[in-house]
């Protein structure tokens, strides 16, 4: 049996995300109890971060020590991933020390090629071009608190980004429909668009987009890497702000989420964080439960794999 890796939403089998999405659903029940599950003693998570994050990280070291494991953090001067070391031979290495690795990092390519040498399942926890993780996060909290989000109508606003290249997967893996509103020029990868045209359209105009709208969803205008551009992209999307007003187009049980940091009176408005409607703390607190799963699922698929050779 094959290491199974987790790089995009592609990865899994629709069957096998929404057991992630159940369980993840399952595991914040057991965390509000209080129940201690810790079936992976002994396991080692490395975190390795070429970019830097507050979510991502507390979220997977919480995530191993809850379920039993540990976790060993890699910053950028720690790992020296691809710069010196050629990136095959540091995941050759690190397989053999590790029981699972977990990388956020720029190139996507990078990962991929980490993931091609590594014999221990790979978690991509962001490239420039996916952030399959967080939509774990957003797909369970759609589902505990709206159900299946399955023939439903998502609308993406803002730059047609990393989130945004993994709600196009999301909508294909989740079958729903996504309406994409972003100024010309920032439009996401066209393989994407066209290979998903059935289910994904690009809308100009936000108030169009959101109309009738089940799910609104933003993220910053200027990602990490992007703050020499971030002047000029306030001026290109100074009118595709989420507020209540823009809310007030979707359907009435609609909810906003944002996967944070959020530059309030920017992409969202400032009340809009505040919102009834706004679902974002839930949605932070489930990037743990959503990892978990995806933890729990990759080390078991790893097991059985070592079963199957010994």
């Amino acid at each position: 049996m094959a290491t199974r890796h987790f790089l995009t939403l592609l990865d899994l089998t629709p069957t096998e995300l929404t057991q992630i999405i159940d369980r993840g659903i399952e595991m914040r029940k057991m965390h509000e109890r209080g129940d201690v599950f810790q079936p992976f003693s002994g396991k080692v998570l490395g975190m390795i971060f070429e970019k830097s994050s507050t979510r991502t990280r507390v979220s997977f070291e919480a995530g191993m020590s809850q379920l039993g494991g540990s976790a060993i953090f890699l910053s950028p001067n720690d790992s020296q991933l691809g710069r010196g070391e050629p990136v095959e031979d540091t995941a050759r290495v690190l397989s053999q020390m590790l029981d699972i690795v977990m990388i956020r990092t720029y190139d996507h390519e990078k990962i991929e090629t980490f993931a091609q040498y590594s014999s221990v399942p790979v978690i991509n926890a962001l490239t420039d071009d996916f952030h399959p993780c967080q939509l774990l996060a957003d797909i369970q909290t759609y589902k505990e608190l709206r159900g299946d989000i399955t023939g439903k109508t998502v609308t993406w606003v803002g730059d047609g980004n990393n989130m945004c290249h993994s709600y196009i997967n999301a909508a294909k893996q989740f079958n729903f429909s996504l309406n994409i509103a972003c100024p010309e020029g920032f439009d996401p990868e066209p393989t994407l668009m066209e290979e998903n045209k059935g289910r994904v359209k690009i809308i100009r105009k936000p108030e169009e987009a959101v109309a009738n709208a089940d799910m609104v969803v933003t993220d910053v205008w200027a990602s990490m890497g992007q703050e020499a551009e971030q002047a000029e992209r306030i001026n290109q999307f100074k009118n595709y702000q989420v507020s209540p007003a823009l809310m007030d187009l979707a359907n009435n049980d609609a909810v906003f989420m944002h996967c944070l940091p959020a530059h309030r009176g920017e992409e969202v408005s400032e009340d809009m964080m505040d919102d009834s409607r706004a679902v974002v703390w839930h949605e932070a607190g489930n990037r743990l439960h959503a990892q978990k799963a995806l933890l729990e699922f990759l080390l078991t698929q790893s097991h059985r794999k070592d079963e199957t050779n010994s």
